[in-house]
């Protein structure tokens, strides 16, 4: 009766400190791709909650979730249906985003990798990053950043609300890149990772982003991911501390939930979002790309939403692998996940998100959004469509 009774009051501590999200509740389609796929067989009973493995239980348990508690991080969170979020509320204070620091900056050596095959072309000329127009809810309302914890502390990266074609105007998911999620070949996934939409409004500079009013800091609340898909490549073969051939795979899409509840979507509360343009032109079909993020390594503090557009040329890793997009760009990291637009009838749409870049910062490459993006995307739109 007593270890009945202390499982009892654990439980019931939890379920005031964490609003579980519904991650692994039933079958998938994504197994193909290597996205998200059941945890079901994973879960543990908690007070009457279904928890994927790996999920605290205990008041320690969570204590070691939030502060790291990265121990076998490569075995036991590492593959697609291993992702689990639960919602720790306050977890992201408007002090703790102003801290988090960038994400790991994956670039590629002045010497050109890639520039042995054929189908890589000369490095574009650099492009100085402009400041986006603020408010940046009435200028570039999609794009805000991507919160997380590592074993290395809290880190950002960039996303970008995409239009859901199972849920028209009521869209829940997020695009970014894949390395900002999961740490490929020789990591599992991230912890505590949400989103939030035109972070720091006003631009003010990062030194007194901590002491600005949380509803300019964070104008829509915090969303946080339930659900992940990334690809199976990226996976296996990515590299958090270099470009390589998962870069070119290297994407995600998050499912998100407010993290204080309500029943309006993301793309309800925002009010806006952008589609995916998939196997869009290559680079010798389309006449400029716009990249856009929060740059937050030097010169850039990560407090200001900054662009670059430009005309893209290729660039391919390794043999066998799509080639890449690549513009003209000094942003540097931060900016990882930030969507790449280019028109379609009139309209933005999204065709890249920013991956890598020259150790020099003066372009940016990130991933064609080819089958294998279609893959990942259909399989995250379907898990949630009947919900």
């Amino acid at each position: 009766m007593p270890s009945i009774r202390r499982t009892t009051l654990a439980a019931a501590a939890l379920a005031s400190l964490l609003a579980l999200t519904a991650t692994a509740c039933g079958p998938s389609d994504d197994k193909a791709s290597g996205a998200g796929s059941s945890a079901a067989a994973d879960q543990k009973e908690a007070g009457g909650f279904k928890l994927p493995k790996g999920v605290p239980t205990s008041i320690d348990d969570l204590k070691k979730w939030k502060d790291g508690g990265w121990q076998n991080w490569d075995k036991w969170a590492r593959e697609a249906q291993d992702f689990a979020n639960p919602i720790i509320k306050d977890h992201w204070k408007t002090d703790r985003l102003a801290k988090a620091k960038a994400a790991p900056d994956l670039s590629v050596k002045a010497t050109g990798a890639g520039s042995e095959f054929e189908a890589t072309d000369p490095e574009p000329r650099p492009v100085t990053a402009q400041q986006v127009g603020r408010p940046y809810h009435r200028n570039m309302a999609p794009v805000g950043k991507v919160f997380f914890d590592s074993p290395d502390g809290p880190r950002v990266c960039s996303g970008t609300i995409v239009a859901d074609p199972a849920h028209p105007g009521k869209s829940n998911l997020v695009w970014t890149a894949g390395h900002c999620v999961h740490a490929g070949k020789k990591g599992g996934w991230m912890r505590n990772i949400a989103f939030v939409p035109s972070y720091n409004d006003n631009g003010v500079p990062m030194s007194q982003v901590g002491n600005t009013p949380a509803q300019q800091v964070t104008p829509y609340g915090r969303f946080w991911a339930d659900w992940i898909t990334t690809s199976g490549e990226w996976i296996d073969m990515g590299s958090q501390e270099v470009g390589n051939g998962g870069s070119a795979y290297d994407f995600a899409v998050l499912h998100v939930k407010p993290e204080n509840g309500g029943g309006k979507s993301l793309e309800e509360t925002v009010g806006a979002s952008v589609p995916v343009w998939f196997n869009a032109p290559s680079a010798e079909g389309i006449g400029a790309m716009k990249a856009v993020g929060y740059p937050a390594g030097p010169p850039y503090d990560g407090a200001r939403m900054m662009s670059c557009e430009g005309r893209p040329n290729r660039l391919t890793m390794q043999q066998g692998t799509p080639v890449m997009d690549r513009i003209g760009c000094t942003m540097t990291g931060g900016s990882s996940g930030g969507g790449w637009f280019a028109g379609r009838d009139g309209k933005l749409a999204l065709v890249s998100n920013t991956s890598i870049s020259s150790g020099a910062h003066t372009w940016l490459a990130g991933p064609h959004l080819g089958p294998e993006a279609q893959r990942v995307f259909d399989g995250i739109s379907r898990k949630f469509a009947g919900q």
